[in-house]
């Protein structure tokens, strides 16, 4: 039986810009009970942006905090429930530009939300192509990422990097050594527009760590866009390991 809803929403433009990381970096991020979900024998984290619009949380519009940025850092696992396995994404970063949402979101999913400024523009090239970029600013410095994507959208391959990538549908948070957060998140499947350029300038060491450094400052193995579509995300459940 589906669990109540908490959120729903428009995620917008997504930029997805994907690096290989040493699993072991991710080793204190990991819940109880997951385990790595590896893309052909490689641990992937994403740094990704886009935009909530029509934001409602439980069924309400608060003032301020309908339309507005997140840029955040994920890694991919999986979990086992007794029948089947559930493929999810886990957050090491989350920023966002209202420090209500940072609160609500840390408090009820332990997640690990920051509150930052925030901008975001889009740009039509006029060769069929549009630049999205996110900044966000951080210690005086306005840090940015974005992508330039084809207009001409597809939908995803089964099987795909795409696929990998954008079809998560359950969230993951570390509780405590034994326990862990899981919750639901719904949505069609993405369509995606093919990325000829992109860009990702950011102090990787101060905002997610040193140990990010070396990894997310290489040239990624992908990076994809998409459109979104509206979301739904669903009251959590505690795991007991």
């Amino acid at each position: 039986m589906a669990k109540r809803q908490f959120l729903q929403a428009q995620w917008k433009n997504l930029v997805m810009i994907n690096y290989e990381v040493d699993p072991q970096i991710l080793d204190a991020y990991l819940p109880p009970g997951t385990e790595l979900d590896l893309w052909q024998g490689k641990a992937l984290v994403s740094m990704v942006g886009f935009v909530f619009a029509n934001t409602r949380v439980l069924g309400i519009k608060w003032p301020g905090h309908v339309n507005f940025e997140e840029v955040n850092l994920r890694f991919y696992v999986r979990y086992y429930n007794g029948s089947e396995w559930k493929r999810g994404a886990v957050f090491v970063s989350e920023i966002v530009p209202k420090n209500m949402i940072a609160l609500i979101a840390n408090n009820l999913y332990k997640e690990h939300y920051s509150a930052m400024p925030m901008r975001s523009s889009i740009v039509l090239t006029g060769d069929g192509h549009t630049e999205f970029l996110y900044e966000w600013k951080f210690k005086g410095k306005w840090n940015k990422l974005g992508a330039t994507a084809n207009n001409q959208l597809v939908d995803i391959a089964p099987g795909s990097a795409e696929e990998f990538i954008l079809e998560h549908y359950w969230g993951y948070n570390k509780l405590s050594d034994f326990s862990t957060m899981e919750y639901q998140v719904e949505h069609i499947s993405w369509q995606t527009g093919s990325v000829k350029d992109h860009v990702f300038e950011a102090d990787v060491a101060g905002l997610y760590g040193e140990a990010f450094e070396p990894y997310l400052k290489k040239e990624p193995v992908s990076v994809f866009f998409s459109a979104g579509s509206d979301i739904k995300v669903r009251m959590g459940d505690k795991i007991t390991i």
